[in-house]
């Protein structure tokens, strides 16, 4: 708050309230940084005395005036010091130099201010010199440092209370003359508007009101005459603390005429000369001023005050939306322009008003074209872009990030949504639609810009994105408000869902600024997705209004000269976007129809899966594992569009692996489609089959068969293995219809590998299987794993695979290859051979006599191997299922009971 008696010089607490912009200043009209000695400080003062006692002007005085103002932070200046000068002043032995003006009126400003009690006499003495000085040399010698330092000198003495009433009146009708007539002076030089401010404001605090309303009528009509000063957002600011400054005061010392007086003289009546944005700012500054007051104190004027300027910005407002029509058409007046800034900043400084519709839209009108135009900055850059080529000029941008509108920005959007929870149905239907509208045309611009600025001009880009998450900010701030509001009992489940998908929509077009774990938006993506998912006609809603096909893969900018080669998967905007569809669609795909998937979802799905970012494409994989997670019912259309699915999915997946598709995401799609897909389905088996051909294509590398890249999972043909690692664990998802395709194939894959890489698959294979908690499937998989292991042990066998092999092997020895070895080789019923192999296997052990020792005759074991090849070399060999011959092998416990009923003997 602005305490007058903490504040020593105003115009210094005016520069440091306006938000740390750098506010130009020159001269003396600044404290200067640097500071002078104290034997440099005392030998200045004695050479004004000599020269003022020799009745000659020595230019060292200059020179000695500013080693005094130098050091204007420590200075201090008596009476006998302030008469010395008011001597220099006032003498007519010599002419002063224009420039020593200025310095001694600042060096009697320090005076007046410094001083606990000056002497009235002196005071009274003063008035007259500076009644003289104006008089007769301000004509002669006009600037805008003299014109400031005569305001300021003129307002500070009006200000001290011990000073003659007198004296402040002639003080306060000669800083009204100033402005009134010398006033073009400030726009020659800007650097001097705290100076004059701070006069104003010490003339409005003087205990004399007789020039009260005139002092009113310069500081709001100064700005809109035609020579005038120039409208800025500082000045703006400055204006608002002066007035709380002001207002502070009277509050404090209970000037309940003066308080009247500005209420109803200035704040009731709005004059044509007082210029909008003044107003504004001072109600503001009322408004900072009366939140501060003690309460209890029976300050009931200070309610009243408060409610006046309430009123006075509600109807600047109001004025603000009749002249732009409501928004409806484009604005590119700068008074409206500074309008809309300085209502934002004067509502973001003074604390919660009372709604009003007016305040409602020009706040988001603010918002939109002021703190965040990024709509205008895209046309601007487009245009600039297109019609010269070179480069655009970034100061403007960076200005306005470092401008104090920008750095308030979060504070406004607060006051915003605090105006959109007390407002009518009407306003909030129009400023939601206003923020929504706005996040489609930032997609739109940010998209078009981003591509063409993407090897023109980084930095350019990167402001732009700074001002883009800020926007991003915001919209989730206030789509948190809007979610507070509108998702509750009091509305509709219809219109619940209405906003939710707006919300949601909205934020897809901005993620691509998201850049930060912010509360509100997950708060309010919980809660809109909550509502999403619990209707049909609302999931379809917000999918289908994702980016079709054609959008996603033609640049659609018809108005850019430059036929540029659109690349889709460099359009970082648009990723983002679909990233976010694609994370949010899986939430309520349960509810979502196959057919909408279908013509929808599917073209961007498959499309995103071959994105070289890998986040993106196992975000494709995901929402690919969420469909065919989906629908347990199993409803004739969901069934059919996954086993259609699934044969493009294998297709597009394995074309890009390993170099574009990750193998995690592929690895879920996999799994997810043989777990959910009926049994025994035909896309199953294309499944099974696009991997083994895809592992045989790997392996078909030389390199991926060295023995020493074999030795772990690790390294090596890292590719191949997951692909191997992936079937392996297959074995225990896939339904028993699909399981005797999948060990042949496993099996004939695992043959080909080297030595070291079939005892590592072996391995993982023991190790799953060992672990498998299926009664029915692992007495299976044992028996393959035997089979499998044995075909491995035994390299000679890898020789009978031809019809002229067969031959020379028939001819040899029994001793040499063991017969039920021989059996299983010339067997080419592919898909009886694991199991034969595990059964002559154990065949072998009995034979051997481990089990039934008393049959010892070669002639038994050579009749039933032969008669079992006889019979295998007449049959298709499918009959022979594993359950079938587990039962018969459990069933007979002996070879002598086996024998007798065995078919292939007869």
């Amino acid at each position: 708050m602005a305490r007058q008696t903490n504040t020593l010089f105003l115009e210094q607490w005016l520069r440091t309230n306006i938000g740390g912009v750098s506010y130009s200043v020159s001269g003396h009209s600044s404290l200067s940084t640097s500071s002078s000695s104290a034997r440099a400080i005392i030998q200045a003062w004695s050479e004004i005395r000599d020269s003022l006692q020799n009745q000659t002007f020595n230019p060292l005085i200059l020179q000695s005036l500013k080693t005094l103002l130098n050091s204007q932070a420590s200075l201090h200046v008596a009476d006998p010091q302030a008469k010395l000068l008011l001597s220099v002043l006032s003498s007519r032995s010599y002419d002063l130099p224009s420039e020593s003006y200025p310095i001694l009126l600042r060096l009697l400003y320090i005076w007046v201010r410094k001083s606990f009690r000056p002497s009235t006499v002196l005071i009274d003495s003063a008035v007259d010199v500076l009644s003289h000085v104006f008089a007769t040399e301000f004509g002669l010698k006009k600037s805008p440092s003299f014109l400031a330092e005569g305001i300021l000198i003129l307002g500070a003495i009006s200000f001290v209370p011990s000073v003659s009433e007198s004296s402040k009146i002639a003080c306060s009708e000669l800083l009204c003359r100033l402005l009134e007539e010398d006033y073009e002076l400030v726009r020659l030089g800007e650097e001097i508007i705290p100076d004059v401010l701070a006069g104003i404001g010490y003339a409005l605090s003087s205990s004399v009101d007789v020039h009260f309303v005139r002092v009113w009528d310069s500081l709001l009509g100064i700005w809109g005459k035609e020579d005038g000063p120039r409208s800025t957002v500082p000045t703006a600011l400055m204006i608002l603390h002066l007035v709380e400054w002001v207002v502070s005061g009277c509050i404090k010392s209970r000037s309940l005429k003066k308080i009247e007086a500005f209420s109803q003289q200035i704040l009731g009546t709005s004059k044509a000369s007082y210029v909008p944005f003044a107003l504004v700012m001072v109600a503001a500054g009322v408004l900072r001023a009366s939140r501060q007051a003690a309460n209890g104190q029976g300050l009931e004027f200070v309610s009243r005050l408060r409610i006046s300027a309430e009123n006075q910005i509600a109807f600047v407002a109001q004025q603000l939306i009749s002249e732009t029509k409501g928004f409806i058409n484009s604005d590119n007046d700068p008074a409206n322009s500074l309008l809309r800034q300085c209502l934002s900043l004067a509502l973001a400084r003074s604390g919660a008003v009372s709604f009003t519709a007016s305040v409602l839209l020009c706040l988001a009108s603010a918002l939109l074209r002021e703190i965040f135009p990024l709509s205008h900055l895209y046309m601007q850059i487009l245009q600039f872009i297109h019609s010269s080529g070179s480069e655009f000029d970034t100061n403007e941008i960076k200005r306005h990030l470092d401008s104090t509108l920008f750095k308030e920005a979060g504070v406004i959007t607060g006051v915003f949504c605090n105006q959109y929870v007390s407002a009518d149905e009407e306003s909030k239907s129009l400023v939601e639609s206003l923020i929504w509208d706005y996040c489609r045309d930032v997609y739109s611009g940010h998209r078009q810009v981003a591509l063409l600025l993407r090897e023109r001009n980084n930095d350019l880009q990167v402001d732009l994105e700074k001002i883009a998450e800020s926007a991003f900010l915001m919209v989730a701030v206030f789509a948190l408000a809007v979610t507070k509001q509108r998702l509750n009992s009091n509305f509709s489940q219809e219109i619940q869902r209405e906003k939710s998908v707006q919300i949601l929509v909205s934020f897809s077009c901005l993620e691509y600024f998201r850049r930060m774990r912010l509360p509100e938006y997950m708060d309010t993506i919980r809660r809109v997705v909550a509502c999403v998912q619990e209707n049909e006609s609302a999931c379809i809603s917000f999918v289908e209004s994702m980016p079709t096909y054609v959008d996603l893969t033609t640049w659609q900018d018809f108005s850019s000269k430059q036929k540029m080669g659109y690349e889709w998967s460099k359009d970082e905007v648009q990723t983002a976007r679909v990233l976010f569809y694609v994370r949010v669609i899986p939430t309520c795909i349960e509810r979502l129809p196959a057919h909408v998937f279908r013509r929808v979802v599917t073209p961007a799905m498959f499309l995103y899966m071959g994105h070289p970012n890998g986040k993106v494409a196992r975000a494709s994989h995901s929402m690919f594992v969420a469909f065919m997670s989906s629908g347990k019912d199993f409803k004739d259309e969901r069934v059919s569009l996954k086993e259609q699915l699934v044969f493009y999915y294998m297709q597009r997946s394995l074309e890009g692996y390993p170099d574009i598709t990750p193998f995690e995401g592929m690895a879920s799609g996999v799994a997810a489609l043989v777990r959910h897909l009926p049994a025994g389905s035909p896309a199953t088996f294309y499944c099974i089959h696009s991997l083994i051909n895809k592992a045989n294509n790997l392996l078909s590398d030389a390199n991926a068969l060295k023995a020493d890249d074999w030795k772990n999972w690790q390294g090596g043909p890292e590719p191949c293995k997951k692909i191997l690692e992936l079937l392996s664990r297959l074995i225990s998802l896939v339904d028993i219809q699909v399981l005797p395709t999948l060990m042949k194939s496993l099996a004939q894959l695992i043959i080909q590998l080297p030595k070291t890489g079939q005892t590592m698959v072996l391995n993982e294979l023991y190790a799953q299987v060992a672990e498998s908690d299926d009664v029915t499937r692992k007495p299976t998989l044992v028996s393959w794993l035997q089979s499998l292991s044995y075909l491995s042990s035994q390299a000679k066998m890898e020789v009978f695979t031809s019809k002229e092999r067969e031959g020379k092997e028939n001819s040899a020895s029994l001793g040499t290859v063991e017969p039920q070895a021989r059996l299983v080789a010339e067997t080419d019923k592919l898909t009886c051979k694991p199991t034969l192999v595990s059964w002559s296997h154990r065949l072998t052990f009995v034979l051997k006599g481990a089990i039934v020792p008393r049959i010892s005759e070669n002639r038994y074991k050579d009749m039933i191997l032969q008669g079992l090849l006889k019979y295998l070399n007449s049959q298709d060999g499918y009959g022979l299922t594993m359950e079938y011959m587990a039962l018969k092998w459990n069933r007979y416990t002996d070879i002598s009971t086996f024998v007798p009923e065995c078919a292939f003997c007869n």
